[in-house]
Order: structure tokens, then C-alpha cells, then sequence
């Protein structure tokens, strides 16, 4: 379709932006060039860059088909002058004095960027009392002081219905910045209607929502967009594998060129630690956009996790050649520092970050873990606390403090913080697994029961679920269950041939010994006291059962039959009660230490 004469028609145009239909690539392309153009004058360089990044991943227009200039009204051309002075001065970051030049303006584009330099300049003047004043701890204190008076107005103007696109998603962002969550939401929603196109609006309602259950009850426009927004929602929700659909459709419907996509698929592996994936995406974007600078702190947490030191070592110097003031930048050297165990300087590297962006989610949870390694506990809750103010959906801080809570034996606050960790990470065998020891502690041992034996069932990473539950079954005194978790342990550790710390093994190796010769099956106890015998902590034991099998047998003892080697998993225990399979008797010929 071509766009008809005129801003008002292509404005329309914008609106229709056809439902999450991608067959007219070229119509997009046209939608987002005008959208880039559109922020752009508005002094909305974030938006602006996405549209471009985006219309730079579809094939080039000809000259025939390129987005006609917007046509301006009467309002505008009598506001030309102003605008344009204002605008120079913006781009300058002298908000005040666009402003003052801007004041009186009676168009759509001259009054928005009037209401805007207002609230930069509010913001500004926050940003360098904070910095000035305090320190990176006591952020929250400082308030930008021209939010009330934009909101008034707004409201009216809202109330009026003389809000368009643009106008409502300023507003929308006043209330948030008041902690007015609920009517924020509303006229997000409102300025998706009215400008699907603007990517800002939609990415302020990415930040707001909490849970799939908000979601659901949205009502948002019906266009291309909604795709992209549902994407990048279903990763910040951790429903990765939807987001990885909705991504792969993108992709195939014709934006494979793009590295907003790329960059966040990476994303998204990365917060499902498939961490292979998520590195060789991110090495393959660096080849493509060597100069870029987002998200490179994921990348930097991947490098960090793998302990990767040569490679950090590089992005962090290259980063820091492009930019060194960029808040991602100080958190990749802050990852450096921590990766070489230099705590101090990662910490001031995360606190130089939260200078430049103190609502800067990354820096805080990494900020909180650097003072626990210091053991500075209460800064650390400060920090995780930070951290959890400016996304609730941050299950890396909800961790952090109840791991500090441990480490200050407050068993009942832990619960408190894990149960949330686990809520936003249910398939994550490390909540679990640290829900299980708090349980443990407050002696509710069915439920800690429980927690280990969810951690197995869906993939436990640090492989110590089944020990911690053998070890509560020993307690109760339930030792077949308790040799059933330790067989599973051993079969786990010896079928995914990694070479693992020998001391919960040979734990194993020296129950197992006791228990088949309680059970007198001589032959099973003999085995698992040979492999006692390979590990230094359990050697003398294992020798000792061995001389007394050998005793045993030698006064004509025979080896019981009543006590068969595999047992059932007691069905309260099993994965929502699914009938249990039968485990294998260990065959020790095949595990070699």
C-alpha cells in the first residue's frame, strides 16, 4: 500500500500497523523508518534506535517507495522556530533552556518535547545530587522534584483526550517514576493503541508486569509489534521457551539480520544456563557488531561462570576502548576483578555503574554478591534489596539474601527469600536445593524431603540432591530409601563422566559397604568396600569391612537372598506420584573412580 499525502495519513498508516502479520515486509520497513524519524525528533533516542536497528535487518527500499516527509500543520510551522532553537539545545542536554524556548508551544511535537526536557531536567538534577551527596547505597532518598507538577498537567491534558501517542507515554513514565503502578499500566496500554509503532511504550510495559496471570488480562492492540513485545516479556517472565518460539518465528518471517533478535535469543539461553549456546550467540554477534556495548554484561557473566579469564580479560579491555563510561563496561571489569578474587575493586566498579545508572538492575545483585565475598552482610542485603526495588522479577537477588540470611543464621528470613527465588525459578534444582537445607534447619524434614527430591527430578546442576536426601533418610533411620538415593548417586556421577569432588562418593561408597553387609549380601558389600578402598578418608573403613566379610564367610556364613538389591522409591517421594520405576542393582564392574 502507499502511504497517501500527508503526517496525518501516515500517522494513520502507523495505527493500522496490520495485526501479527509480517507478509508485507516492505510496508514494515516503511513503518519503522517513520517511526525512527518520529522518535528521533522527539529526543527519544533509545526508541529511535531500536525502529532503525531493526529496518536495517530488511532489505534497503527504492528511492520510489521511501516514507514521504511528515507534512506539518499550521501549529507546527508557527512553532517551527522555537522547536528547532529547543531542539539544538536538547540534543546539548540543556534541558532547562529548551524548555524556557519551548514554553507557550501549541503542537503535538513542540509540547512533548517540552513536557520531556522538563522531566530530564528533573532527572538530571536527581542524577547529580545522588552522586554529589551520597553514596551509591542510600540512592532511593533522592526524588526528582518536577514529577508532581508534570503529572498535574498531564492528567488534564490527558482528561481532554489531547494526548497523543508520544504525550501518553510520558505520562505514563511520571506516574511510574510516582509508584502509581496501576494507572502507569493503563495508559501504557493507551499509548500502544494510539502509537503501536513506538517501541518505548511497550518496552515500559514490559517493566511493569509481574506475572503471566497481568498479562492475560491486557487487551493490546492487534499489530506486528505485539509480537516483539510478547517475546521480550516471556524472557524477562523466564518462560524462555516461549520466548525462544516467538524469537524463532520472528527470524522466519524475515528479520534473521537482526542483532536486537540475536542479542536477546543469547539472552534467553543464558537465563536457562545453556551456557554453550548463549556463548557461541554471543561471540557470533560480537563478529557482527564489534562495536556493541548492550548486553555484553550478559556475555560477561557467561565468561565469568566459565571462568574464562583470557577472554573476559580481552572484552573487557576492548570495552573499555570503545567506551569506558558505559554502565556495561564497568560491570564487565567488575566481573574481571571478581573472576581474579580482587572484591574490592569489583565492588567499585559496580558502585562507578550505579553512578552512571543507579537504576542499573545488574550492577546491584553483582554489587551484593562482591560484599559477600567480603563478608560485609549488611551491605550485601542493602545492595540485594536495591536490586530487588528496581525489578521484584530478579531471582538472582531474592537468592542473594537468603543466602546472607544464612550466613547470619536466620533460618526463618531464608525460607522467606528462597520461597520467593524458587516462585520466579521453579525448575532451578539451586532453590530447591537451598529450600531443602532451610527446611533441613527448621527440622520440617518432610518438606525438606521434598524439595530435594523436586531438585533431582527436574535436573539437579550441582548433582547434591540425592546425597542431602540420603543423608535425611539416614537420620529418619530409613536406610533402604537412603541406599536407593545413594545408588542413584553413584549411577548419576559415573554416567555423565565428569570427574566430581571424591568426598560425597566415597560417603556413598562407605554407606552402601555398612548397609550390604547388614543386609549380608557379602558380595554388594565387598565390591562397595573395594571402592571404599580407592579414596583416602574412607580407605582404613573400607579395610576393616573387608577383613570381616573375609572372617564372616570363612566361619561358613552364606549370603542372604531375603534382601533383594533394588527397592522402590517410597511413592509420597516420587515425582507427582507417578508409578516408580524400578532402579538396577549397582553394577560396580563398570564404575572406575
Amino acid at each position: 500500500a502507499v502511504i497517501g499525502r500527508a503526517g496525518a495519513m501516515a500517522a494513520a498508516a502507523m495505527v493500522a500497523a496490520g495485526g501479527g502479520d509480517f507478509s508485507d515486509l516492505r510496508e514494515i520497513k516503511k513503518q519503522l523508518l517513520s517511526v525512527a524519524e518520529r522518535s528521533r525528533e522527539r529526543g527519544l533516542q533509545h526508541s529511535g534506535k531500536w525502529a532503525a536497528e531493526l529496518a536495517f535487518a530488511l532489505e534497503p527500499l527504492p528511492l520510489s517507495e521511501l516514507p514521504p516527509p511528515p507534512v506539518l500543520t499550521e501549529e507546527d510551522a508557527r512553532d517551527l522556530d522555537a522547536y528547532t532553537l529547543a531542539k539544538s539545545y536538547f540534543d546539548l542536554k540543556e534541558y532547562d533552556r529548551a524548555a524556557y524556548f519551548l514554553q507557550g508551544c501549541k503542537s503535538q511535537k513542540a509540547y512533548f518535547l517540552y513536557m520531556y526536557s522538563r522531566y530530564l531536567s528533573g532527572e538530571k538534577k536527581k542524577d547529580d545530587e545522588t552522586v554529589d551527596s551520597l553514596g551509591p547505597l542510600e540512592k532511593g532518598q533522592v526524588k526528582n522534584e518536577a514529577l508532581r507538577e508534570l503529572r498535574v498537567e498531564l492528567s488534564k491534558k490527558h482528561k481532554a483526550q489531547e494526548l497523543d501517542g508520544f504525550g501518553l507515554y510520558l505520562y505514563g513514565v511520571v506516574l511510574r517514576k510516582l509508584d502509581l503502578v496501576k494507572e502507569a499500566i493503563d495508559v501504557f496500554v493507551e499509548a500502544a493503541h494510539a502509537l503501536p509503532l513506538h517501541w518505548g511504550a511497550w518496552l515500559e510495559l514490559c517493566n511493569l508486569i509481574t506475572d503471566k496471570e497481568m498479562l492475560k488480562f491486557l487487551s493490546l492492540p492487534d499489530t506486528w509489534m505485539k509480537e516483539f513485545f510478547l517475546a521480550h516479556i516471556y524472557t524477562e517472565l523466564q518462560l524462555i521457551e516461549e520466548a525462544l518460539q516467538k524469537y524463532q518465528s520472528l527470524i522466519d518471517a524475515g528479520f534473521s539480520k537482526s542483532t536486537y533478535i540475536i542479542s536477546q535469543i543469547a539472552v534467553a539461553y543464558h537465563n536457562i544456563r545453556d551456557i554453550d549456546k548463549a556463548l557461541s550467540i554471543f561471540n557470533e554477534l560480537r563478529k557482527q557488531d564489534p562495536y556493541r556495548i548492550e548486553n555484553m554484561d550478559t556475555f560477561s557473566n557467561l565468561l565469568y561462570v566459565r571462568s574464562m579469564k583470557p577472554e573476559l580479560s580481552y572484552l573487557a579491555h576492548n570495552l573499555c576502548e570503545i567506551d569506558k563510561y558505559r554502565v556495561e563496561t564497568c560491570c564487565v571489569i567488575g566481573n574481571y576483578y571478581s573472576l581474579r578474587s580482587q572484591h574490592e575493586k569489583a565492588a567499585l566498579y559496580f558502585q562507578r555503574a550505579l553512578k552512571l545508572n543507579p537504576r542499573y538492575l545488574g550492577a546491584w545483585t553483582l554489587m551484593g554478591h562482591e560484599y559477600m565475598e567480603m563478608k560485609n552482610t549488611s551491605a550485601a542485603i542493602q545492595a540485594y534489596r536495591h536490586a530487588i526495588e528496581v525489578n521484584k522479577r530478579d531471582y538472582r537477588a531474592w537468592y542473594g539474601l537468603g543466602q546472607t540470611y544464612e550466613i547470619l543464621k536466620m533460618p526463618f528470613y531464608c525460607l522467606y527469600y528462597y520461597r520467593r527465588a524458587h516462585q520466579l525459578r521453579p525448575n532451578d534444582s539451586r532453590m530447591l536445593v537451598a529450600l531443602g537445607e532451610c527446611y533441613e534447619k527448621l527440622n520440617q524434614l518432610v518438606e525438606a524431603k521434598k524439595c530435594y527430591w523436586r531438585a533431582y527430578a527436574v535436573g539437579d546442576v550441582e548433582k547434591m540432591a540425592l546425597v542431602k536426601l540420603a543423608k535425611l533418610h539416614e537420620q529418619l533411620n530409613e536406610s533402604e530409601q537412603a541406599a536407593q538415593c545413594y545408588i542413584k548417586y553413584i549411577q548419576d556421577i559415573y554416567s555423565c563422566g565428569e570427574v566430581v569432588e571424591h568426598l560425597e562418593v566415597s560417603t556413598a561408597f562407605r554407606y552402601l559397604a555398612q548397609y550390604y553387609f547388614k543386609c549380608k549380601l557379602w558380595d554388594e558389600a565387598s565390591a562397595c568396600a573395594q571402592k571404599c578402598c580407592a579414596f583416602n578418608d574412607t580407605r582404613e573403613e573400607g579395610k576393616a569391612l573387608l577383613r570381616q566379610i573375609l572372617q564372616l564367610r570363612n566361619q561358613g556364613e552364606t549370603s542372604s537372598t531375603d534382601v533383594a538389591a533394588p527397592f522402590f522409591l517410597p511413592a509420597s517421594l516420587s515425582a507427582s506420584n507417578t508409578p516408580t520405576r524400578r532402579v538396577s542393582p549397582l553394577n560396580l564392574s563398570s564404575v572406575t573412580p
